[in-house]
């Protein structure tokens, strides 16, 4: 308390009044003060129990605003068109589904060039029925993947004619159709035509069976299939007066087909006359704003047709402007190539049924060769013909371009096994290898105009110079080179291998030659993009690089021995060139070797299981190089009489009495 009077002492005289803030009840509010924050300090010490520590929150959000967050933003305008687009794939109506769909092949880089970015504009709203259109007819079918088919491989005809069944059936869905047969009539098709003769009853049958089961196509049409029969050769015959549904009719059309021994086949010609000859079914007016058939053509042939170059264009735009597809029943074209051999068999039993072989054309599958004329080391011939995976290029871009398909028909068609020429069946092409379709695809030739073609070629130097090498003549390798010579003295043996270099150095020149101009095209192989180019363009320089290293580095070794050979065994009197992996005439070509299988390495490993791929390995299997083998030979003359014996008498058997051989009469023309 004293320490509050002091307190009120010192206000006093600071200030000069009498009261001050201590008097009254001050000091005992003061006092108890300092009590109670006494007691809480000593209470915040003392241990207390623990306390539960979970705690419960509730959230909550306007309902409102929650709403407003989950709404999706619908555009206030949108686009669309009620007309098709020209366009196919990405870019068409139904966008990247539809040319998922489509595609026989996904490339990795898409081929559409980006759309530009335009300037928003303002434009009215568009109104939009609530019903939806389904599609309906040939716009949308399971089969849509293969219209246009470069290549559909089958065993047989009757494969081929079961399918365009279905094709045909597709197309009575929309419209009523006419079906126009035309029938090679060179006598190769004898047994196509006679498979084909007899397979129309089940074609029948099956279009019987559909419209006695109460199908709105056919009850909605008086004779919804017609069908004509038109046979070619060297002129164009129409075997059916006008279009018929009447099964036997047509049977005895195809029947009455007589052989053309011309050999000539106006393919193109005869699909372009029946195109014109049946246009009128498709003609549309103000009065019929719809064709009144569906016109399909399917050709049953086995060769290229001999009016392909000059009938090729006109008949496209003839069946494009009339909408009618072109369905071929064809045969492979051999790889690279434009003839092939086909086994021919006498068809009348009473002559000689030995094979006979004679030359057909059925290749190549594209508008130029794209594959060197080089026969494989020891071969006269560039060796066996094999399959392309494709049909001839004028048909099948016949077929493609109009909405077809094309069938490569044979008997003996496997990938799993090589074909001998004696296996292979009659009236059919000696092939003696097939790969996979699916493999293939990849490599589709480009079934275009010529001036786009020749465009396209033009836009790669590597792509001209293969186009123009595959144009040069048939180059041959050395031809059973010497490899054994016998040293009996210096002059003979030194004349012996300058006379087997003879035929090394007529070669030089020419594989040069080729070297030279595929060469030209090398700076600008790395730029191409595509498969087929590839694999051609290395396939080329591989195998004329190692034709090359073989002739050079033989002829260096004839050379190097003329200036001596020094023999490990003093006996040996006897050199023998061997082939060999190592090249040991100097570093220069040793380089060529190993370009050349840089190249054929490549075309192995990156397109494995194709033609290509197929000949690179039979090119590295023979090696670039050679050596030289020692070895004795006995040169001493032979004593007179030796060797020579009593030889037995010939057993004098009792004449044997043959029978007479039947008659041989030659191939005709096919």
């Amino acid at each position: 308390m004293k320490l509050f009077e002091n307190l009120k002492q010192y206000w006093r005289q600071q200030t000069g009044e009498d009261e001050t803030p201590l008097d009254g009840d001050s000091p005992a509010f003061f006092v108890s003060f300092f009590v109670h924050l006494v007691i809480l300090m000593l209470m915040g010490f003392l241990a207390l129990p623990e306390l539960n520590n979970q705690v419960t929150l509730t959230i909550t959000q306007n309902t409102e605003e929650k709403e407003k967050e989950l709404e999706l933003e619908v555009p206030e305008e949108f686009f669309f068109s009620e007309q098709a687009s020209e366009e196919v794939g990405a870019n068409s109506v139904g966008g990247v589904a539809v040319a998922l769909s489509v595609a026989p092949v996904v490339a990795d880089v898409s081929d559409i060039p980006n759309q530009e970015q335009v300037d928003e504009a303002e434009v009215g709203n568009v109104e939009v029925n609530e019903a939806i259109a389904v599609a309906t007819g040939l716009n949308y079918s399971q089969n849509q993947v293969v219209k246009g088919a470069a290549g559909v491989g089958e065993t047989g005809a009757e494969g081929a004619i079961d399918r365009i069944t279905h094709e045909i059936l597709l197309s009575l869905e929309e419209r009523k159709t006419l079906v126009v047969w035309l029938f090679d009539s060179t006598a190769s098709l004898v047994p196509q035509r006679k498979s084909i003769h007899d397979r129309f009853d089940r074609i029948y049958r099956e279009l019987g069976i559909i419209e006695a089961s109460g199908n709105e196509n056919f009850s909605k049409h008086s004779e919804p299939l017609l069908s004509s029969v038109i046979a070619f050769g060297q002129g164009v015959e129409a075997l059916t007066k006008e279009p018929t549904a009447n099964l036997s009719e047509l049977k005895e059309a195809i029947a009455s087909i007589k052989n053309d021994e011309s050999g000539t086949e106006n393919v193109f010609y005869a699909v372009h006359e029946a195109a014109k000859k049946y246009a009128s079914f498709r003609y549309t007016t103000e009065e019929k704003p719809k064709p009144d058939r569906n016109v399909m053509i399917v050709v049953v042939t086995d060769e290229v047709g001999s009016d392909w170059k000059q009938g090729l264009e006109p008949t496209v735009r003839m069946c494009r402007r009339w909408a009618m597809p072109v369905y071929v029943v064809g045969v492979p074209a051999p790889f690279g190539r434009q003839e092939t051999m086909m086994k021919w068999v006498d068809p009348d039993p009473k002559y000689d049924q030995a094979p006979q072989w004679g030359v057909v054309e059925q290749g190549p599958e594209t508008l130029y060769p794209e594959r060197i004329k080089l026969a494989f080391s020891g071969s006269k011939i560039d060796d066996d013909p094999i399959d392309s995976g494709f049909g001839p290029y004028g048909l099948t871009r016949l077929a493609v371009e109009t909405g077809g398909i094309y069938f490569a028909v044979h008997p003996n068609r496997s990938v799993t096994k090589e074909v001998s020429r004696k296996d292979t069946a009659a009236y059919t092409s000696h092939i003696k290898s097939f790969f996979d379709p699916s493999v293939m695809r990849k490599y589709k030739p480009d079934y275009v105009s010529v001036q786009e073609y020749d465009k396209r070629v033009s836009a790669n130097m590597a792509r001209r110079k293969l186009i123009e090498a595959a144009l040069s003549p048939q180059l041959q390798q050395m031809e059973a080179p010497e490899t054994n010579f016998v040293k009996r003295d210096e002059a003979s043996f030194s004349n012996a291998l300058s006379e087997a270099q003879k035929q090394a150095a007529a070669l030089e020149p020419r594989v040069n030659g080729l070297y030279e101009i595929l060469r030209q095209g090398e700076s600008d192989r790395e730029k191409e993009t595509v498969l087929r180019w590839q694999a051609g363009y290395d396939l080329a320089m591989g195998r004329v690089l190692a034709v090359k290293v073989r002739t050079e580095s033989y002829n260096a070794m004839l050379a190097a021995a003329k200036r001596g050979l020094k023999p490990k065994d003093p006996k040996s009197n006897t050199w023998t060139l061997k082939p060999d992996d190592e090249i040991s005439v100097g570093s220069a070509l040793q380089k060529v070797a190993d370009r050349a299988r840089m190249y054929l390495e490549r075309v192995v490993k990156d397109h494995e299981g194709t033609p290509w791929a197929m000949l690179a390995q039979q090119e590295l299997k023979d090696p670039l190089g050679w050596k030289w083998e020692e070895s004795f030979t006995d040169v001493s003359p032979m004593r007179q009489g030796a060797g020579a014996g009593n030889a037995a008498a010939p057993a004098n058997d009792a004449m044997k009495m043959l029978m007479k051989p039947a008659p041989k009469r030659p191939a005709p023309k096919l």
